[in-house]
């Protein structure tokens, strides 16, 4: 096993020499039991498979130019998020996760998850957690060292059997997503989304329904779990730093005053775009990245990489080293004040002292959907921290102040934190007023069934471009 902890060496090794560092090694919990080999996550890169295919045509729905048609998706979820927080504050976590599994299910299946109580949200976020648990345990890496162990039954390697029940419920989860699509296209009442593109290539590639079932699941779990992750940590951030939250503040003030903040603001806000970039690196989502294997033999600073050695992106180190950022346990935005790249302009930044995150990932394997995430955080970093403070709780019993533990984090292969208080209240009156104006006017967009009732104007997905509503 090689773990690389610094910047440079991700960027010559996985950066450079993507050819041969883009594969992915076995995985025998995580794909095998958990992903019946499916998920598109943990593909070995093999001419057999088909994650060069699954590859290319999530270029095509998370372009540049395709991200740019999610925005009224973005726009709208960030406003129900505010809501939530507004009426139901204590309940912020399940608000965030709420506000990016919405987007991905509206992108990717056509609806939109309207309630942090929709059963499907609950058991997706269940699913996920579970699985997380089950990856990052001691077994799970004995049974990649030690491949004889897998033949032990289920009742003497327990991890075996929760995970197969995992991965029936995920699968049913999938698949009722996917043929319902299927079905309403055969119905004629499809909506614009990813899956419906994905059905379309399905015919042309002759891939099984159970392939076609867990790319459109993995682009839900791609687009949600670490986004929401970062914006959690962004919450508890806040609340250790109250200091960053009223420079923040300071400079919406001056340059929205009571406007409404939105993404015309972004090259006016440096502060806001910075504590946007300094999420990403204090709770980065995968502490180690996902594990790459190299695919021929290799040498590097006179080391001998030999094929099929797997390969650790130590995320958490680079994010945390004090050379690189001084502090690092501090939430400080003034590292990147000066810092104008978006998170693609920085991974594809020569000079690795220039990348400001390695959230996600690097290489040919890196995460296709950063504009979106992008745009998603800055939304609702802006909007939140316009709309309300971020105190701490107050202990009844001893009058002092809580303080969240930032190193108490979730079992699992995310930097998730665990569940904290936090005492959030709408700034004045006005903006609490403001938040249910705006919600107002934007779920005019819905239908009784707090549906889209039309596609965005311009979105290109379902293979036609749709005009802006009439209604």
């Amino acid at each position: 096993m090689i773990v690389l902890n610094s910047d440079l060496a991700i960027k010559d090794l996985v950066d450079k020499r993507g050819a041969i560092y883009s594969s992915r090694p076995e995985a025998y919990i995580a794909q095998d039991i958990l992903s019946g080999g499916l998920r598109v996550l943990f593909m070995p890169n093999s001419p057999n498979n088909a994650w060069k295919m699954v590859r290319k045509f999530l270029h095509q729905i998370l372009s540049v130019s395709a991200a740019r048609t999610y925005i009224p998706y973005q726009d709208l979820e960030s406003k129900a998020m505010l809501l939530g927080f507004l009426d139901n504050p204590n309940d912020f976590i399940d608000h965030l996760r709420r506000y990016t599994a919405s987007l991905t299910t509206q992108m990717t299946f056509g609806f939109r998850t309207t309630s942090i109580h929709d059963t499907r949200f609950k058991e997706a976020f269940d699913i996920f957690d579970h699985s997380s648990e089950l990856i990052a345990s001691r077994t799970a890496a004995m049974l990649d060292l030690v491949p004889a162990l897998r033949r032990l039954p289920d009742f003497l390697l327990p991890i075996k059997r929760i995970a197969k029940e995992v991965h029936r419920k995920e699968r049913k989860l999938f698949q009722n997503c996917f043929f319902s699509i299927k079905q309403q296209i055969r119905n004629g009442t499809s909506k614009p989304c990813v899956c419906v593109d994905l059905i379309r290539m399905q015919e042309r590639e002759s891939f099984s329904d159970d392939l076609g079932a867990y790319i459109s699941g993995s682009v839900l779990q791609a687009g949600s779990e670490t986004t929401a992750s970062i914006l959690v940590g962004f919450v508890q951030a806040m609340v250790i730093f109250p200091e960053v939250a009223r420079a923040a503040q300071a400079e919406i003030d001056k340059i929205c005053g009571d406007r409404f903040p939105d993404l015309d603001d972004l090259p006016h806000l440096p502060y806001i775009r910075a504590c946007a970039k300094e999420s990403l690196r204090w709770m980065p989502g995968f502490l180690l990245g996902i594990p790459h294997a190299v695919t021929r033999d290799d040498t590097y600073m006179g080391y001998c990489i030999p094929k099929d050695a797997i390969v650790i992106m130590n995320v958490w180190a680079v994010h945390n080293d004090p050379k690189r950022h001084p502090d690092p346990r501090r939430f400080e935005p003034l590292r990147y004040i000066d810092d104008h790249q978006t998170s693609i302009d920085a991974a594809n930044n020569p000079d690795a002292t220039k990348r400001d995150h390695f959230v996600f990932g690097a290489g040919r394997r890196r995460c296709q959907g950063m504009h979106i995430a992008d745009r998603s955080i800055f939304l609702a970093i802006s909007r939140l921290l316009w709309a309300f403070d971020f105190g701490r709780v107050v202990d009844p019993q001893t009058d002092e102040e809580k303080i969240p533990d930032m190193n108490d984090l979730a079992d699992g292969v995310m930097s998730l934190p665990n569940p904290f208080p936090a005492n959030i209240t709408p700034r004045n009156s006005y903006k609490a007023q403001c938040l249910r104006e705006q919600w107002a006017e934007v779920s005019k967009l819905l239908d009784q069934e707090a549906q889209w009732r039309t596609a965005p104007e311009g979105l290109v997905l379902g293979g036609e471009q749709h005009e802006p509503s009439s209604e």
